[in-house]
């Protein structure tokens, strides 16, 4: 039996750079499917197209409507492709009932091999400090009415820190632009670089913890994929430095159990809509 993340992220080659996809309902958020999923779906489907570079190293979606679950449609477009990398133009459409077309989102990538990658890693970047596994919130231990509005806490085992988890646990939000927490699969499926393009997405948006609870659409979302994450649970923090004009940035860094920085992210995205 296979994980339920590989079902939800299958697709189906249809030639041509085209592949075929289904959107799992699992993976809703409030009026729409979870953008850091649908990367990694349109990702599965570049990695397939380029069986020489399967890993994305950069990957910027921007979210032209809201997907809904159900059929989809990926075609991918070679810009690119050299020895080391290869860089490629992807669109997620789907259909409306008359049968029109309607892209989703519109994909620029680039795409290697990350186990050819070496070299001395420098970098001044700490990792977030969290407080045991065991001592942190489970996401999916949420009340029902949340749940109903994110199902996609089913679909990982993650724990907040206590001290930026207050307004998403019904309890007073913090007011620093700060959530951080651990992130597994709950079925235990490794993280690959693959997945990276979803869980920079899957922590609540750090608006809660300014008062704002509900859905924020995502704009625009940047993810850089540094390293294959070594096994266990890893580390992931989202925090923002602006919020102005009804948008605000969003800035990720995902960190294995080696103690790597093997993601980054930064994303804009709207101000919440009411839940």
């Amino acid at each position: 039996m296979g994980y339920e993340y590989d079902a939800a992220i299958a697709v189906q080659p249809q030639g041509g750079g085209v592949f075929a996809a289904d959107l799992d309902p699992g993976w809703v958020v409030g009026g729409g499917v979870n953008g850091g999923y649908l990367l990694s779906v349109i990702g599965n489907a570049i990695s397939n197209h380029l069986p020489t570079h399967p890993d994305p190293y950069t990957v910027t979606g921007y979210y032209l409507s809201a997907s809904t679950p159900g059929p989809a449609q990926v075609r991918v477009e070679d810009l690119r492709i050299g020895r080391g990398t290869a860089t490629v133009r992807a669109t997620l459409s789907q259909w409306d009932d008359a049968g029109n077309t309607i892209d989703r989102i519109a994909v620029l990538a680039t795409y290697g091999n990350l186990a050819g990658l070496a070299g001395e890693v420098r970098t001044t970047a700490t990792p977030p400090d969290l407080p045991p596994i065991e001592q942190c919130r489970l996401t999916s231990d949420a009340t029902a009415e949340v749940k109903a509005f994110v199902p996609m806490l089913d679909r990982f085992a993650m724990r907040l820190d206590p001290a930026c988890a207050g307004a998403f646990s019904g309890g007073a939000p913090s007011g620093r632009p700060l959530i951080q927490g651990w992130y597994e699969f709950a079925d235990q499926r490794p993280v690959d670089p693959i997945a990276l393009l979803t869980v920079v997405d899957t922590l609540p948006p750090i608006t809660f913890e300014l008062g704002m609870p509900g859905w924020a659409p995502t704009l625009e979302l940047t993810v850089h994929v540094r390293a294959t994450p070594a096994p266990g649970p890893l580390r992931i923090k989202h925090e923002s430095r602006n919020f102005s004009g009804g948008f605000f940035e969003e800035d990720c860094e995902v960190w294995d159990s080696a103690g790597r920085l093997v993601a980054q992210s930064r994303q804009l995205a709207l101000a919440p809509r009411p839940v």
